[in-house]
């Protein structure tokens, strides 16, 4: 049974263990995490919009279903055995045992990452987290992944890369967090692994029908998607990086700072090096650019000051721009520059940490642990342990990721490359049967007739009564039964 009691006085909430020690927790503290919590989950929906905005419209809803997906998936892993295998406080160096099996003694006891928030609050908080850093890395399947077999995908790969790179990085038993890896957000779990996963995936699965054609060079199908998708993505990364704090204290409020103004900076870059090049004003380019800044100081963010954000952002914008042609270089398909912005963000984000890292502003907090720093405070083997921290995570989530897909290859129903008549109608008629909206434009593919109705001209093009070409569908005037082609062509005849 738990011992709860509550301090009138103070208004505490004191836990009381089994041998009597007492742990008092502010709920102020448990508040914050609690509504950061909520503002991670808006995380997910948010990267579903983005992803789906950044496609074709036959491929739009796959993307937002999948970010709800890989959510359920992920909660019903995290309760089994996910949140055990990280944050067990008996496992090993590299991942944990199964002390805490379907969330067993996870209540009021202090939490591993911070004795400020009970454990069941750290464990729902961490469990965004979790949610995520797959669906991150799905968006290397975008437009030719089959969508049944991703939820077997999801919860093989988050017990197998995301809880051991959690462990080790941020459980106190872990080998970076002994060697003093710093990693405040996630780094390392999260983005390295995410988009290193996606890099995997992208190989496996190879290139997309019509690859180096005009027919891949489309624009974005919604770009007021891609804008609401960042938005909800940097209004939620206030929760990812400031709750990671673990208490609402002056550390907090400086992670979400520095957050802010690293995506600002980050959006700034992007946007000026697209400019460079087509002399426009991009607004996917400075959403792109805003995510890599965000990405750059997750690792960061409780460790260093405003004026090494401004860095962060600015060189995560240029460096994940420039990474977007590597794929061009090597000759892989990802769809939508997963590899570029996450992992190659998450490790200028690990070795920017290293270099302007300062023990003043990890102290914020008050705690009683110490770091030394990074460069500024010429604690020089920092830099040693980011990098060892970054190539591990990205090469264990490499390895790991091209093992699950193999091994679910041979397997026939969990085989995620999709076929390529669900590449040519789009997944979500393939594989789901609905839309992102109300109609969906489809164009011609070798081998399938695109059928016309009397009267529609060129923008009546449907397969299978799905309309194609225009953004509107075709308007009938009611009052002399034409519609707006027949009025069109009549006009010109006149």
């Amino acid at each position: 049974m738990v011992n709860i009691t509550g301090d009138a006085n103070s208004n505490s909430i004191v836990y009381t263990a089994d041998d009597g020690t007492q742990t008092v927790y502010s709920p102020g503290d448990i508040a914050w995490i609690l509504a950061s919590t909520a503002l991670v989950f808006l995380m997910i929906p948010g990267l579903g919009f983005f992803y789906s905005g950044l496609l074709r419209r036959k491929n739009a809803l796959s993307m937002i279903y999948l970010s709800m997906m890989t959510l359920a998936t992920v909660s019903f892993q995290w309760f089994f055995w996910g949140y055990s295998l990280a944050f067990s406080e008996t496992g090993s160096k590299f991942i944990g045992d199964l002390k805490h099996f379907g969330l067993m003694d996870v209540d009021g006891a202090p939490s591993p990452g911070s004795s400020r928030i009970p454990s069941l609050v750290f464990c729902v908080y961490q469990l965004m987290f979790a949610g995520i850093t797959p669906m991150i890395a799905l968006g290397a399947v975008a437009e030719r992944g089959r969508l049944g077999p991703l939820m077997a995908f999801v919860f093989i790969w988050s017990t197998l890369v995301y809880d051991p790179i959690a462990c080790w990085t941020w459980n106190p038993t872990g080998w970076s967090f002994i060697m003093g890896g710093l990693d405040f957000a996630g780094g390392s779990p999260v983005h390295i692994s995410s988009g290193t996963a996606a890099l995997a995936i992208s190989l496996y699965l190879g290139k997309r029908r019509g690859y180096g054609t005009e027919r891949l060079a489309y624009k974005p199908n919604n770009t007021s998607y891609v804008v609401l998708g960042t938005a909800l993505l940097w209004f939620g990364w206030f929760g990812f990086n400031g709750g990671s704090a673990l208490s609402a204290n002056l550390r907090a409020a400086m992670a979400c700072f520095v957050t802010n103004l690293a995506a600002s900076t980050g959006g700034i870059a992007w946007m000026l090096w697209d400019y460079r090049i087509e002399r426009k004003w991009s607004a996917v380019g400075f959403c792109s650019g805003a995510i890599a800044g965000l990405v750059a100081i997750t690792p960061g963010s409780g460790f260093v000051g405003a004026p090494a954000a401004v860095l962060f952002g600015a060189l995560a914008g240029t460096v994940c721009n420039w990474a977007t042609q590597l794929k061009f270089v090597f000759g892989y398909d990802d769809t939508l520059d997963v590899f570029a912005s996450h992992a190659i963000g998450g490790v200028v984000g690990n070795v920017l940490t290293g270099l302007f890292a300062q023990a003043s502003v990890a102290n914020f907090d008050g705690a009683p642990v110490m770091i030394g720093g990074g460069w500024l405070d010429h604690h020089y083997v920092q830099l040693g342990y980011q990098l060892a921290d970054s190539a591990a995570a990205v090469g264990y989530s490499f390895v790991m990721t091209t093992i699950i897909l193999w091994i679910m290859h041979f397997i026939p129903f969990l085989r995620i490359r999709g076929h390529e008549e669900a590449e040519i109608v789009g997944l979500d008629e393939y594989d789901l049967g609905e839309f992102a909206y109300d109609y969906v434009g489809l164009d011609q593919e070798l081998g399938h007739e695109i059928e016309f109705r009397p009267g529609m001209g060129d923008s009546g093009k449907t397969i299978s009564g799905v309309t194609s070409g225009g953004r509107e569908p075709v308007h009938t005037n009611h009052s002399t039964n034409q519609t707006a082609s027949d009025e069109t062509a009549s006009e010109k005849g006149a």
